[in-house]
């Protein structure tokens, strides 16, 4: 229920991140029955829980789409979003952390940071969300707080703010001792959530200790903590609070909490630190837009324009449900709002707060509200909605590059209609996904972000439409690069059909970058590309330069191994010509376009493919299998660490290899296997596989 009291001050709007398996969706559904939200705990392995509704997730037992819910906490509104943890899915996590004002990074005790989680915190990072770390499962065999916080100061180079110490160890892990109180938090079984009482006599001075190391660190950090602390040797409970809130706010720390989710053991202190270290609405900078070719900002205040963004589309039984962030204003039911992308106006139907996929209705949304709408026929993810006699764009989310492609028909020639209009609707949900015709065999190819990614969008045609669909074997999106240039290449563009001609003299040399971008998984975006000029004495204009810029960018589209994006290269435009009557921006860009294609066909040319970081984790007996089919999947090895009873191998591996690789695990290792992966961009493609990735 929303009272008068929920202005953007007692608001919070944050994210569930972290690994699959670490326990996301049990701390949101802990959240929930904590918060009164719900009156039963939801549990994964029943597929009872509350954000993870989508049949397939509930097969799967893991989240796939981002659900939003919300709930109420010591007189405070909590809107959450809890998020996939699989690496096929990282847009919906791009999406969410574009929309969330700071998250909760659940570790597991055991594993500490894993691949998933330092992705989704370099997510974090770009976005400046502020983060809590909660290490979550301290009930396992091996749980480690300790370990658990080195791994996040050494992979996450963050400063981990530890402000609880575990009472009782692994399956005796009964409570935490509360460092910034100095009081111990109990839970049992009776009807009480947890009780208060005074730090176990046992360790007593290890708590002390450990207070005295919050203190300094925080000292450290914060110039009016170290005040008091050169005064008092000490720090009251009140300014360490204060002091942990402003370094969790500007990122020169993270605080960190620990718990056991699944048997309801640390979730009320988790909600507190919530509600007390990351900000609100109105404690975040305002938001930033375009207003023509004016920035504008805009704070969190209801009574100012409405400005609002788009960051999730989605079709359910009742119609199609368009989820918002509300960065300014008000929104009321039945106002007209202009789409600022499109120059469209759009009626507000209904306004909902969202529980997952239960809603309940609201009469507006004010500045600071995560809320779905119903009523948009044209909105997409990524839209800014706005007042109309105040337009506004907001940066919309990055959609990542597909990496995985297959080819996709309807299985009986009558209801080839009805797909493309299920994958018009597939790629509106998710904008990650990308449909297109191949122009030269004719089939329609969908393409993702991992073989996952693809299986679940089929799946979702198959139940949700009836359809029958044949499903060809995936493709990689491969790269083309330079491995050695040319120079001094001359093209001269001349064309004569009657009136003003077209005329445009270039020189280009073109030479490979020397470093690649092999870490972000973005290799062949404009960053790999550089242009330059080098034209002295004007022989070529600035505007015509331009020109050729474009042309060269139109090249890239196709290379001369196998028709991929052209990515890693550097172009220099080192002379010209022009003609007084015959130049024109056309002409120099035709000239740049196939100028560089003729140049590319000259130069020697590599294949590049994607690559991939997997982390197998298998029971000790399985890791000489392992390690042989990972090497005869052209895998390389890079590290290994052994946990109770299981070894961790890391290695890189071309995503061409990986397809059908969790069937081939499950039999190495009877089951007991599993592995992620996470993109490490892309890698030349060696001579053996050459003539096969050609072929696709």
């Amino acid at each position: 229920m929303r009272t008068d009291q929920n202005t953007s001050t007692t608001v919070r709007n944050l994210g569930i991140l972290a690994h699959v398996d670490a326990g996301k969706t049990t701390v949101t559904e802990r959240i929930l029955y904590a918060t009164g939200a719900t009156h039963k705990r939801g549990e994964v392995h029943k597929g009872t829980t509350v954000t993870d509704y989508d049949p397939q997730e509930r097969d799967r037992g893991i989240t796939i789409f981002a659900a939003a819910v919300s709930c109420t906490w010591d007189g405070h509104r909590i809107n959450l979003i809890d998020t996939p943890g699989h690496v096929d899915f990282s847009d919906e996590v791009e999406r969410s952390l574009r929309v969330l004002d700071g998250a909760v990074a659940v570790f597991d005790a055991v594993a500490g940071v894993e691949p998933q989680s330092e992705s989704v915190w370099r997510q974090a990072d770009r976005h400046g969300v502020p983060r809590l770390v909660f290490v979550n499962k301290m009930d396992r065999v091996g749980a480690d707080l300790d370990q658990a916080v080195a791994s996040v100061r050494e992979r996450l180079h963050v400063v981990p703010l530890v402000v609880q110490l575990p009472i009782g160890q692994e399956d005796g892990f009964t409570g935490a001792v509360d460092l910034v109180h100095m009081r111990a938090l109990v839970w049992g079984e009776g009807p009480e959530p947890f009780v208060t009482g005074a730090v176990p006599e046992a360790l007593c001075d290890e708590a002390r200790r450990r207070r005295r190391l919050l203190e300094e660190r925080v000292a450290e950090l914060h110039p009016a903590a170290l005040e008091e602390y050169c005064a008092t040797s000490a720090l009251s409970a009140s300014t360490l609070t204060a002091a942990l809130r402003d370094l969790t706010r500007s990122g020169e720390g993270v605080v960190v909490l620990c718990g056991s989710a699944y048997r309801n053991r640390g979730i009320e202190p988790l909600l507190d630190a919530v509600v007390s270290y990351l900000p609100s609405p109105a404690d975040m900078p305002p938001v930033r837009g375009t207003s023509g070719a004016a920035v504008e900002e805009r704070a969190a205040d209801p009574s100012a324009p409405f400005a609002a963004l788009a960051f999730k589309v989605s079709a359910t039984a009742t119609g199609r449900l368009t989820c918002l962030r509300v960065y300014s204003g008000t929104m009321r039911k039945g106002d007209t709002v202009l789409d600022a992308g499109t120059g469209r106006t759009e009626r507000i139907g209904r306004i909902l707060h969202v529980q997952a996929d239960r809603h309940a209705e609201a009469d507006r949304a004010v500045a600071g509200d995560i809320v779905a709408v119903v009523g948009l026929k044209g909105t997409r993810a990524g839209s800014t909605l706005c007042a109309p006699d105040a337009p506004l764009v907001l940066e919309p989310p990055k959609a990542a590059a597909p990496v995985v492609s297959v080819a996709v028909e309807a299985a009986h020639s009558t209801e080839t209609a009805r797909l493309s209009s299920a994958l018009a609707g597939l790629v509106e949900e998710d904008p990650s996904l990308v449909v297109r015709t191949d122009p030269e065999t004719g089939q329609t190819v969908l393409s993702g972000m991992g073989e996952l990614h693809l299986e679940v969008a089929v799946e979702k045609i198959r139940r949700s439409h009836g359809l029958h669909i044949a499903v060809g074997r995936p493709r990689v999106a491969y790269r083309e690069t330079v491995a050695r240039g040319v120079t001094g290449l001359v093209y001269r563009h001349v064309k004569q059909d009657g009136g003003a001609g077209q005329f445009a003299h270039v020189v280009l040399d073109v030479e490979p970058v020397e470093e690649r971008d092999a870490g972000s998984g973005e290799a062949g975006g404009d960053g790999a590309f550089e242009f330059r000029s080098a034209v002295v004495g004007g022989r070529v204009p600035q505007e015509y330069v331009r020109a050729v810029e474009s042309g060269c960018r139109d090249a890239l589209a196709e290379g001369p191994l196998g028709g991929h994006p052209v990515t890693g290269l550097r172009v220099t435009l080192t002379d010209g010509a022009t003609h007084p009557k015959d130049s024109s921006e056309m002409a120099f860009r035709a000239a740049g376009r196939f100028a560089l294609r003729e140049a590319l066909r000259a130069a020697q040319m590599e294949l590049l493919e994607p690559v991939v970081e997997v982390v197998v984790t298998v029971p000790d007996d399985a890791v000489g299998g392992v390690l042989g089919d990972l090497a005869a999947r052209r895998g390389r090895v890079s590290g290994s660490a052994a946990r109770t009873g299981t070894t961790a191998v890391t290695a890189t591996v071309p995503l061409a290899e990986l397809f059908g690789y969790a069937s081939r695990l499950r039999s190495r290792s009877q089951g007991r296997g599993t592995f992620t992966t996470r993109p490490r961009g892309y890698a030349p493609v060696p001579a053996a596989a050459y003539q096969q990735a050609l072929s696709g």
